[in-house]
């Protein structure tokens, strides 16, 4: 089973990234439609903002420095799910 949860701040300054956090969620199932199964949305607080991919860190706002471009959290997802998988112009 392909899993991607993203842990999000829900509340308090600067937070409140649930529109981001879905926008990421929803880009990923259109392009990873067949090859995952779930995207889980996980509400926090204290600034965190985090993504995994069946289990192991793929992208970490404080260590990666803020929000990725969805063509890096695509490429990131890709290698950890379905690493033979083309993405196109993504991989260009």
């Amino acid at each position: 089973m392909n899993r991607v949860v993203i842990h999000y701040c829900s509340r308090g300054s600067p937070c409140n990234w649930l529109l981001r956090s879905g926008w990421y969620a929803q880009e990923l199932l259109a392009t990873f439609s067949d090859e995952l199964d779930e995207v889980a949305l996980q509400p926090g607080t204290g600034g965190v903002f985090w993504i995994e991919a069946n289990g192991q860190p793929i992208w970490d706002r404080k260590k990666d420095g803020g929000f990725p471009e969805i063509t890096e959290l695509k490429r990131r997802v890709r290698n950890a799910v379905c690493p033979e998988r083309a993405l196109g112009h993504i991989d260009k």
